[in-house]
């Protein structure tokens, strides 16, 4: 006669961990894990950031100066044991200066980006959702400030409304949206006729329900690869508005203003030029190779491996 198994003596299988899938963003964090070029940039613009953000205050603290230091007789002098980076004409530690200079850039740069991003957003996602004919006059408008000069537009909204930074973040930020609005308009036409939109539709949310927690979520991933790559334009934008004169103001500095500085004594005083640069490239780089990484790490077609 055939005895029954005992309960006990059931193999036991976890359901939940047999359900449990890999999301979205633990595939995307695993591939740019595995991009070590990519990976190392976070960590390097990590370092940079805490830099400018505390390197400022402790040089304050234990050496006893600011950026805002100066010393007339001491006067321009090559990197020493005392000033790492050396000082300008004006007897300012340049390590410091470049750093603080770093903190306005990077300020400018993270938040113009977050500017743009909300605007054109925001824009882009009610555009594709919205009536042909709503759509068409949107995009109509999108297309005529890109056809206007951008540098120009920068120059003529600074000179009009003002020189605080505030007003540049909002400056920069307000003219660098339309690209974005344009990249989310495409997702969200190819997203409202997925079944998960029609299924809202037929639940009866209302519109902005649908765009602002249905299909905004959706299109995350190209808005974080594009504002990535956002950041050093922003930042580049910036550095050409400072060059001209219309960045920021003394005696606050931003990279920007120290390669404009040291471009015109860079025969007499190199150093002046190269540290600046130096920091500001390697920014550069590092937000574009954290850019492409997380664009293919994103890339729905490397989901496969």
């Amino acid at each position: 006669m055939i005895q029954p198994l005992k309960e006990d003596a059931l193999p036991k299988l976890d359901t939940f961990a047999l359900a449990k899938g890999n999301s979205l963003w633990s595939d995307a964090w695993r591939r740019l894990r595995k991009n070590h070029v990519a990976f190392a940039s976070i960590f390097i613009l990590a370092f940079i950031v805490l830099a400018c953000l505390l390197g400022p205050v402790v040089a304050e603290k234990t050496a006893g100066y600011t950026y805002r230091d100066q010393d007339l007789l001491y006067g321009a002098q090559g990197p020493s044991a005392e000033h790492w980076f050396g000082t300008d004409e004006k007897g300012r530690d340049l390590f410091v200066r470049t750093l603080d200079g770093g903190r306005v850039s990077l300020t400018v740069g993270f938040l113009a980006t977050a500017v743009a991003v909300f605007v054109g957003v925001s824009f882009g996602a009610i555009s594709g959702y919205s009536r042909p004919l709503v759509d068409d006059a949107m995009m109509r408008f999108v297309e005529i400030l890109l056809a206007l000069p951008f540098l120009i537009m920068v120059i003529l909204i600074r000179v009009f409304f003002g020189d605080e930074m505030y007003k540049l973040y909002l400056t920069i930020g307000l003219l660098e949206w339309l690209v974005m609005a344009r990249i989310v308009r495409g997702q969200v036409q190819s997203l409202r006729k997925q079944e998960f939109t029609e299924a809202a539709v037929s639940l009866g949310l209302s519109s902005s329900q649908i765009i602002f927690r249905h299909l905004v979520p959706n299109v995350l991933g190209v808005v974080v690869v594009y504002a990535t790559l956002t950041v050093p334009a922003v930042m580049l934008l910036e550095a050409a508005l400072s060059f001209l004169g219309l960045g920021t103001k003394p005696p606050d500095s931003s990279w920007g203003e120290l390669l404009n500085e040291g471009a015109q004594t860079m025969e007499t005083h190199p150093w002046r030029l190269f540290f600046p640069a130096l920091f500001f490239s390697v920014t550069l780089f590092c937000l574009n190779f954290l850019g492409d990484g997380l664009r293919d790490a994103l890339d729905p077609k490397a989901s496969k491996d």
